[in-house]
């Protein structure tokens, strides 16, 4: 095997090649036209004697020399980038970086518009893209490199990732101005008796855990409409006679149009984390895109 024609560009490419099993996707992640890409394609498996990506039944499949190839490439290249860049400071202005966050609707309204605004303040060459939170393709994705952070539950986090704790949130109940049955307060029985609104990010569902609190005491909900995300909910409130239970960080933000309640009976909150994959935990880059995300929460 010659090895004597494969710079340390060609074995980027093919760390990406490897990673993305498609030469698209490979061309834009590497910011080149995918005939440049091809050529580089092309002399990497005249220089390695193996084609390495072979056409399958649902795109391009790895040669078995591939999948040897991949995992030690990856290493090797990591510790490349750490020699290089380990102790050089970060300088925001001049930083040069894609960073692609994954997030619920919730997430991206509290946490991932303020984050974004300051970034682009402090980091104006960074490119920052947003993408649906989607748990079972989480690790894949990070694995791959087409996600950098993921902002979640902890719960929620792949066993193999890591993750930071963020912030916590609690629930409050939500009715329009002027509501004829609700006036600053709400007890247990007219909650239970007016029709609510509830999320169901997988959508069609009807309980959440408001339900299974009411459940521990007896109690039951009338349910009239489900939604898949948090945000449209105090526009449907604001417009109707029907109440929620929402993330008070999302309340906080309508409380000229809604009243802001205390539930009538414990809700659990929850917590959100950053998640990322143990490849990015030493990158200065990275580290540092986290480290502003926990100081902005």
């Amino acid at each position: 095997m010659d090895t004597r024609n494969l710079d340390l560009g060609l074995l980027v490419t093919l760390e990406t090649l490897l990673a993305e099993r498609n030469v698209t996707r490979a061309a834009r992640r590497l910011n080149l036209s995918q005939p440049a890409l091809s050529a580089r394609l092309a002399r990497l498996r005249e220089a390695l004697g193996d084609p390495l990506l072979i056409p399958g039944r649902r795109g391009m499949v790895l040669t078995q020399r591939a999948v040897e190839l991949q995992q030690p490439l990856h290493e090797a290249l990591e510790g490349v980038r750490r020699v290089i860049e380990q102790g050089a400071p970060i300088d925001p202005q001049t930083l040069r970086a894609t960073v692609v966050i994954a997030a619920s609707d919730y997430v991206q309204y509290v946490l991932l518009a303020r984050y974004s605004v300051a970034l682009r303040a402090e980091a104006p060459m960074i490119r920052i893209a947003w993408r649906a939170l989607d748990l079972a393709a989480l690790t894949t994705q990070l694995e791959r490199g087409e996600v950098d952070i993921a902002l979640a539950m902890p719960e929620s986090a792949p066993a193999a990732m890591r993750q930071r704790r963020l912030c916590t949130e609690e629930y409050v109940v939500i009715a329009r101005q002027g509501h004829p049955n609700v006036r600053d307060a709400l007890d247990l029985d007219l909650f239970c008796a007016l029709d609510h609104v509830v999320v169901s990010p997988q959508g069609g569902g009807f309980a959440g855990p408001t339900d299974s609190a009411l459940e521990a005491i007896g109690r039951r909900r009338t349910v009239a409409l489900s939604t898949s995300g948090f945000l449209i909910v105090p526009e449907i409130v604001s417009r109707s006679d029907m109440i929620a239970v929402i993330p008070r960080r999302i309340a906080d933000g309508w409380s000229d149009r809604v009243q802001v309640l205390e539930p009538p009976l414990p809700i659990p909150g929850f917590a959100i984390a950053s998640i990322w994959h143990e490849r990015t935990t030493n990158h200065p880059a990275q580290s540092w895109l986290r480290e502003r995300l926990a100081a902005l929460v």
